[in-house]
């Protein structure tokens, strides 16, 4: 890959790295301890209360593996890997890249 197309995806990459970090679910504000509304208290309250907390962390988890991804596909640009297929070791087509920066495998790979 032309090393003006890799500062192209390391700067798409830097630029997702940080909006993944300062959305809420990475800086855990909208999955700690569920507080109830004293004016209703009941049962479906609860679980309502008790799903969004869920709903909370199931985003975080999603959103730390996105994280995880970005960073990994930096170090991979760091390495001189980056675009190369991780099962078959043939070039990722750009095009690909460009929808989904963080790909592992090219298409036939990813079937």
């Amino acid at each position: 890959m032309a090393p003006e197309e890799l500062e192209t995806f390391r700067q798409l990459l830097l630029q997702l790295r940080e909006d993944l970090l300062s959305t809420s679910e990475i800086r855990d504000e909208t999955s700690g301890t569920v507080h109830l509304d004293q004016q209703s208290v009941g049962r479906l309250s609860r679980m309502d209360a008790l799903q969004s907390q869920a709903m909370a962390k199931a985003g975080k988890q999603r959103a730390e593996q996105h994280l995880r991804l970005t960073e990994a596909a930096l170090l991979r640009i760091d390495n001189d890997e980056y675009g190369e297929c991780m099962e078959c070791g043939e070039h990722i087509n750009p095009r690909r890249l460009e929808v989904d920066p963080t790909s592992l495998y090219c298409i036939d790979c990813a079937r």
